[in-house]
């Protein structure tokens, strides 16, 4: 793609729970994206019911899904620019499935800009500062900004999300950390490589 392109940044919804509170976070993340100059496209982990890691081989560059749904899901993340990514809080950690999702790949993951939307008792920070580790192993490039939702104050009494102004500020910010850095690694994903004489080069794409 060439580095005028849109930018296709997808919103990973990573709780699959019954009853959870993700759909309205992502309900509320939607409207604010609507003020950005990028098109969003949502990626809910519950709609792509991966199984637990079942392929024969690693994520790696050059790694050959054996299954379809796999190959679904690559194709789903490699087509973005950047992410973000909402998780919940579980036992001081993002819940099992997200991580799951993540280990699927690898290449589509790698010199794209994330971000975070996480809720929790305390916000979901916890959650997040275990996030930030696994997608630098993943060569993601994670932004600074996060709102960090609280069950008791940025939820109405029937569960639905209703931020503050502050977290609606932290969410404005972090979208557009998301964009800067989702723009710049768009380029740096196609490299020239040219010979020691200079003359030449060749193109080549980075994997999408």
């Amino acid at each position: 793609m060439a580095v005028t392109d849109r930018l296709v940044i997808g919103i990973v919804v990573g709780s699959t729970r019954s009853h959870r509170r993700g759909d309205s976070v992502a309900g509320w993340l939607v409207e604010i994206c609507s003020f950005f100059d990028a098109e969003f496209v949502l990626l809910d982990l519950a709609d792509f019911a991966l199984p637990h890691l079942d392929e024969p081989e690693p994520a790696r560059r050059r790694y050959r899904p054996a299954q379809a749904h796999t190959a679904r899901w690559a194709a789903a993340v490699g087509a973005c620019d950047g992410f973000v990514v909402i998780t919940p809080e579980y036992n001081h950690s993002f819940p099992g499935v997200l991580k799951n999702a993540l280990d699927y790949l690898h290449s589509e993951w790698e010199d794209k800009a994330v971000g975070f939307v996480s809720y929790g008792g305390y916000g979901g920070v916890r959650a997040v500062e275990h996030l930030r580790s696994v997608c630098g192993q993943l060569k993601m490039a994670d932004v600074r900004a996060q709102p960090a939702l609280s069950l008791a104050v940025d939820f109405d009494e029937e569960g639905r999300c209703d931020p503050s102004d502050l977290q609606i500020r932290f969410c404005h910010d972090m979208l557009d950390e998301v964009i800067s850095w989702a723009s710049a690694l768009k380029a740096l994903r196609t490299r020239v490589f040219r010979p020691p004489d200079g003359r030449g080069g060749v193109v080549v794409p980075g994997v999408q």
